[in-house]
């Protein structure tokens, strides 16, 4: 069987690519979360638990062996040293998990992998194509404070500030979703959905 085109889709917090990615896979696409699988790799994988464990102390899990997020976070934030160490184990373990669900997924034209940190990571290089999806700051900052009761505007400043910016990520793209509220969202993603179907 032929692996299917694969597409990185990515953009700054707030710029809605979980919800074009939901659009996609209203179509029938298959998409690889690859921030919610991080996030569960960190509590079901082995060896990203001891070396997180060995990296930032036994404090980094509970009791019950889940990850200790309030700590870890607060831990690393503020500190770009610790925050590229936490990525340095978790991105390989994830790249692993992808390319592993990679293979199941045979009988698809295309599939999407969605992460935050696709050009931060690297991983847009093993990609064949990238979708960056795009909002102004002040936008996406106001999506977020409505999303998230726990999070200031103060917080999510400093996040806009340690990505990637906008501007640089539009630049590498292949191809750009404006979720600027200018126009609908939904026929960008069938002109892309048809492009990609029409690949290979």
């Amino acid at each position: 069987m032929q692996q299917p085109v694969q597409i990185g889709i990515t953009g700054g917090i707030g710029s809605g690519k979980s919800l074009i990615c939901r659009i996609f896979h209203v179509l029938g696409v298959p998409v690889y979360d690859a921030d919610s699988q991080a996030k569960k790799l960190m509590t079901t994988d082995g060896i990203l638990i001891h070396q997180i464990k060995k990296e930032f102390g036994s404090l980094s899990y509970d009791d019950k062996g889940e990850l200790n997020r309030e700590w870890l976070g607060k831990t690393v934030f503020n500190q770009p040293d610790k925050l590229a160490r936490l990525n340095a184990l978790v991105h390989p373990r994830v790249a692993a998990d992808y390319n592993q669900w990679i293979v199941t997924q045979s009988g698809a034209k295309y599939c999407l992998k969605e992460a935050a940190l696709l050009f931060e990571a690297g991983s847009f290089q093993w990609l064949d194509k990238i979708i960056v999806v795009a909002a102004p700051d002040a936008l996406r900052i106001k999506r977020v404070l409505q999303r998230d009761a726990h999070r200031s505007k103060e917080d999510l400043e400093r996040i806009i500030q340690n990505q990637m910016p906008q501007e640089e990520k539009m630049s590498k793209a292949d191809y750009i979703i404006k979720n600027d509220e200018s126009e609908l969202v939904v026929p960008q993603v069938l002109k892309l959905h048809e492009w990609f179907n029409s690949m290979k």
